[in-house]
């Protein structure tokens, strides 16, 4: 692919195909994630990849401790709800999932499934955690960091053919992720990726999130024309 169809094509991939991905494909999209900028060369970021029966035993342990009302316990700050226009996009996205998923506003139950869907990581056969040296928690420049490899591994990821959603649902129960992934005492859990093959007869994979114009997120200083 070309970059720009890469930028352009790129969408959030929220079902898969249970089809293992190699571990050598796995390797090489980090590799080329791993070429992101990092402040003053950093690279505070470390990954655990996670597939089988420890994604399996993560899942369940999310989605059980969830419905059984257990507080989420997510690592990295959250920060305040979202609010104005971030919260209106918030819902935005939110709609065109449910409309393409037929989820009507008062099916509570398919709204619940759909919301366990993220604590079992979209079904997806591969886990991606992000983590980040704790000697560095504080750092602004290391969450911003972690931010650039993120996308700079989604972006590698559907060059190669694969799908990915960047979501916190899945880390949302850290000391189960712990526990199974085998995390060190060393490390932060920022955020988690799931990665597969996309399955293309699944109608949420078709939404493309809208995004604001250049106009509305640019201010050009300076430039004559």
């Amino acid at each position: 692919m070309q970059f720009d169809d890469v930028i352009l094509g790129r969408r959030s991939i929220r079902g898969y195909k249970p089809d293992p991905v190699p571990k050598a494909l796995i390797t090489e999209i980090i590799g080329l994630a791993m070429r992101a900028p990092s402040s003053m060369n950093t690279q505070p970021w470390n990954f655990y990849i996670i597939t089988g029966e420890p994604l399996d035993r993560i899942r369940a342990g999310n989605t059980e401790r969830m419905v059984a009302g257990i507080p989420q316990s997510r690592e990295f700050r959250t920060g305040q709800a979202f609010a104005g226009q971030h919260r209106d996009r918030q819902v935005g996205v939110a709609k065109q999932l449910f409309s393409a998923m037929g989820i009507e506003r008062d099916n509570k139950d398919k709204r619940q499934d759909w919301v366990l869907r993220g604590f079992r990581q979209f079904d997806a056969p591969v886990c991606v955690i992000v983590t980040y040296d704790r000697a560095l928690d504080g750092s602004d420049d290391t969450p911003f960091d972690c931010g650039a490899v993120a996308t700079a591994l989604v972006n590698a990821a559907w060059s190669r053919g694969l799908g990915a959603v960047i979501n916190s649902q899945g880390i949302m129960q850290s000391p189960v992720v712990r526990e199974h992934a085998g995390i060190s005492d060393d490390q932060v859990i920022m955020k988690s990726i799931a990665l597969g093959w996309p399955d293309e007869t699944f109608p949420a994979n078709a939404v493309v999130s809208e995004r604001k114009s250049v106009e509305e997120a640019t201010v050009f200083v300076g430039f004559e024309k």
